[in-house]
């Protein structure tokens, strides 16, 4: 017999979304100071943009 309840629901981008949280909240509670924008960045992957010139 089918059971209606029993249904694996797996969404790739949120469980990435999850992992990156999860990684600031961990970051975050094992530093004694505030994380700067530059450790935020690194724990999320963020690669900084070159700037243009004007």
């Amino acid at each position: 017999m089918h059971d209606q309840f029993d249904v694996t629901l797996e969404d790739a981008d949120l469980l990435g979304e999850v992992e990156l949280t999860t990684n600031l909240i961990i970051a975050a509670s094992e530093s004694d100071d505030h994380l700067s924008e530059g450790q935020i960045d690194d724990i999320l992957g963020v690669v900084p943009q070159p700037r243009q010139a004007q």
